[in-house]
C-alpha cells in the first residue's frame, strides 16, 4: 500500500504536465493562481464549516450533481455522484456529528492551473477537535483534487485524499 501511494506521489507531478501539455493550459500567473487558491481553501473551509448546520449537505456541494465523479481514498474508488455522497454521510454520520468544537486547518497548499477551467489542488489539512471520549483528538491528511469549473462554479471532479501511515 506504501509503494503504491509512494508510486500515485511520483506520477502526480507527470500527470499535472501532461494535462497542461494537452489542455491548453493558460500562461501561469501568480496573482491570479494565488487568488483562484485561495477561493478553493475558502470553499472547502466553508463546506467544513463545523460550526453551522448542513455540513454534509455544504460538503457534497463541493461535487458536481451528475456525471463522473472519481474520488479515490483508504485504497478504494468511488465513481458515482450517488456513492460519493453516500461516503459523504457516512463519514458525517459516523464521526463528523460526533466532533465537539472541529476546525478545519490548511496545511501548504499548492495550486496547478491545467486551463482556463480547470486547477489541481493539493494540500494537507488537519480537523483538530474533542472526541466523543472528551479527550483532543486530530484526523489528518493529504487531499489533491482536481477542479473544473462548471456553469460558474468550481466543483471537485477527481480527487485522492490520504491519511498518515500509523
Amino acid at each position: 500500500m506504501r509503494t503504491l501511494g509512494r508510486l500515485a506521489a511520483a506520477l502526480a507531478p507527470l500527470v499535472v504536465t501532461a494535462l497542461t501539455a494537452c489542455g491548453g493550459a493558460a500562461q501561469p500567473d501568480p496573482v491570479a493562481d494565488q487568488a483562484l487558491a485561495d477561493t478553493l481553501k475558502a470553499r472547502i473551509e466553508t463546506a467544513y464549516d463545523f460550526s453551522r448546520p448542513g455540513v454534509a449537505e455544504r460538503m457534497a456541494a463541493l461535487y458536481p450533481d451528475s456525471g463522473r465523479v472519481i474520488s479515490v481514498s483508504g485504497g478504494q474508488i468511488v465513481s458515482t455522484t450517488d456513492s460519493l455522497r453516500a461516503g459523504i454521510a457516512a463519514f458525517w454520520n459516523n464521526t463528523g456529528q460526533n466532533m465537539r468544537d472541529a476546525r478545519w486547518v490548511w496545511g501548504p497548499v499548492f495550486l496547478d492551473r491545467v486551463g482556463v477551467d480547470a486547477a489541481v489542488l493539493t494540500g494537507t489539512w488537519s480537523i483538530p477537535h474533542i472526541a466523543p471520549t472528551g479527550r483532543p483528538h486530530v484526523i489528518q491528511g493529504a487531499w489533491t483534487a482536481v477542479f473544473r469549473r462548471i456553469g460558474g462554479q468550481w466543483l471537485i471532479v477527481t480527487e485522492h485524499l490520504s491519511t498518515p501511515p500509523g
